[in-house]
């Protein structure tokens, strides 16, 4: 029962650490890489669809992202799609592919960027120590219901803090490389 709770909050606290990493992801530094536009949805025949499964995307040169659609139908939706999405991208169709180029960040801009990679670490913070919470919670009651002793409980506990120290330390690391990234001209 320990073990399981000790392993359900090691698995929470991943999982927090990977949603960290793809939010990311999105948030775009000044050079070009195609997984910028993973979460760019597009309607395809009825249903939305990620721009990557209808066309082919990848890197004209550092700056420039090109995207194939597959069906020519798909040219206009695809760089509609490009362009309503929050990234700030102005796509420019060039006969059956669109170019896709990456502008230059202000300081201004990066400044943004590095606010809003704080607040997403400090919400990825926050939901690992709720993992914690719901982690020593459990071990109460299990001390409650006489299914482990209280020295059982302590060590958990010390255990499941550890476990947070290292997966805040963690995330600590991921911010600090991308502010690094986010301010390199």
């Amino acid at each position: 029962m320990l073990e399981d709770v000790k392993k359900s909050a090691e698995q929470k606290m991943h999982k927090s650490i990977e949603a960290l990493k793809n939010d990311l992801a999105k948030v775009r530094t000044g050079r070009a890489h195609t997984g910028l536009l993973d979460h760019v949805m597009v309607e395809y025949y009825g249903s939305m669809v990620a721009v990557n499964q209808v066309a082919n995307v990848n890197l004209g040169d550092a700056r420039t992202i090109n995207v194939q659609p597959y069906e020519k139908n798909m040219i206009a939706k695809v760089e509609k799609a490009i362009r309503d999405c929050d990234l700030g991208l102005n796509p420019a169709t060039n006969g059956d592919v669109i170019r896709v180029p990456m502008p230059m960040l202000t300081e201004e801009r990066r400044r943004d960027l590095t606010k809003i990679v704080r607040t997403e670490g400090e919400n990825a913070k926050v939901a690992i120590r709720n993992v914690r919470r719901d982690a020593n919670d459990a071990l109460k009651k299990l001390v409650k219901d006489k299914a482990i002793s209280e020295d059982d409980e302590r060590r958990g506990q010390d255990e499941v803090q550890k476990m947070t120290d290292k997966a805040v330390a963690e995330v600590d690391k991921l911010l600090q490389v991308k502010e690094a990234d986010l301010m390199a001209v």
